[in-house]
């Protein structure tokens, strides 16, 4: 089978970038053709055999020349639909797989893989795997950074409510830009031309399914993780939160609990906005950004992991890293979280963004010994989606 893995970034940027090329890799490993269709730049890792890449868009710096052109070009992009023609000429794949695509691709592409299709009498499947709400919502996050609370409003089309509530980056006019765009691609019914939606989580679908047009594509498939040897290891006197240094993960609400445990060693590895208040609280160890081998590590050694988050996440791989390595994690009741948590046997959970609840979990899990070690020794059982049995599912997706 040749499959074409479509995605904005093509270098190690996120989660959804370590998902298409781990994927990419195994589909390999299995016999298929994969080949991958995205933006150009220094550090592109993967690519297609004719060399076509959308120019590189970066929206924070730039010529004001080019920056005055990137609101047109984020709603329609002529020089995507140019591009991906080349490599669906080239290559003919039998499935297009989307990833993240708003923005930098745009819902263009859509429109030139059908055409193609259609011209050339070649039978293309398109599967979109939903690594954030960018369908539901024209910030991706269904939520409103300016007043830091999550919100639906959009959910079933109704883009205006991201120009009421400035929902893109507080502007103003970035939001105008973003509704826009929302609203042209739902109006063209675009969306239609996508055969699967995959989710990370059950909680995914239910979001996606809040809108008609999604409703009859969705099926909840688990991200996979990278089974590992088991290790038993010594743990170490820290409890480690890693991600993102931002509001919207929790973290302003973890450093005000942080603060009110002076006695408890905290380490955080990580970047973000919030990194000069993380360096104000005493009892915390910054380590920064973490590659992957260390950061390994400092998941095994800590007593527990938290994921604080206070924005809809879709299926963490913080929470799934943290129990393939034998380390419980104290979890936010929100999202895709609760689904991978087994309360009371790998982890606990409080109510997010409810401070007291949060310190009170975080002293009681740190005193009981006993409980931890158990809440480890139950990781060891804990059934992982592998990209084993990842592959077999979407196999079938990708054929029927």
């Amino acid at each position: 089978m040749k499959i074409l893995m479509v995605n904005k970034f093509l270098h190690p940027n996120g989660g959804s970038e370590t998902y298409i090329f781990r994927l990419g890799e195994y589909l390999k490993k299995k016999g298929h053709e994969v080949q991958y269709f995205g933006m150009e730049h220094r550090d592109r890792c993967v690519g297609n055999d004719v060399n076509a890449y959308t120019s590189e868009m970066d929206f924070h710096v730039g010529s004001k020349l080019k920056k005055l052109t990137y609101p047109f070009k984020t709603i329609y992009s002529f020089e995507a639909r140019k591009k991906i023609r080349k490599v669906l000429e080239s290559f003919r794949p039998d499935v297009v797989h989307l990833n993240n695509f708003n923005f930098q691709l745009t819902p263009s592409i859509l429109v030139e893989i059908r055409k193609w299709s259609k011209k050339s009498k070649h039978t293309v499947k398109i599967i979109y795997t939903a690594h954030d709400y960018q369908l539901l919502c024209p910030n991706h996050m269904m939520r409103m950074p300016v007043q830091n609370l999550n919100c639906e409003r959009c959910s079933a089309g109704q883009f205006v409510n991201c120009i009421k509530g400035s929902c893109i980056h507080g502007s103003k006019v970035k939001s105008i830009i973003g509704a826009a765009e929302g609203f042209y691609w739902n109006r063209r019914n675009i969306y239609q031309e996508i055969d699967t939606i995959i989710c990370p989580s059950d909680f995914m679908q239910r979001k996606l399914n809040i809108n008609s047009i999604f409703r009859n594509k969705t099926t909840v498939l688990h991200n996979f993780v990278i089974q590992t040897e088991w290790k038993d290891v010594e743990k170490k006197n820290y409890i480690l939160y890693f991600g993102r240094f931002s509001e919207e993960k929790g973290v302003k609400t973890l450093l005000k609990v942080c603060s009110c445990l002076p006695e408890l060693p905290f380490v955080f590895a990580g970047s973000g906005p919030l990194e000069g208040e993380v360096e104000k609280v005493s009892n915390i160890k910054n380590v920064g950004f973490q590659k992957q081998r260390e950061l390994e590590n400092l998941i095994r050694e800590a007593r527990f992991c938290i994921c604080p988050s206070e924005c809809y996440e879709n299926c963490p791989f913080s929470v799934l890293e943290s129990q393939l390595y034998g380390t419980p994690v104290l979890g936010a009741d929100i999202g895709g979280i609760p689904e991978l948590i087994q309360v009371n046997i790998t982890g606990e959970l409080f109510e997010s963004g409810n401070s007291e609840q949060l310190k009170n979990k975080i002293e009681k899990m740190w005193k009981d010994h006993k409980l931890l070690e158990q809440y480890s020794e139950n990781c060891k059982k804990i059934s992982f989606n592998t990209i084993e049995l990842y592959y077999k599912r979407l196999i079938d997706i990708y054929a029927n």
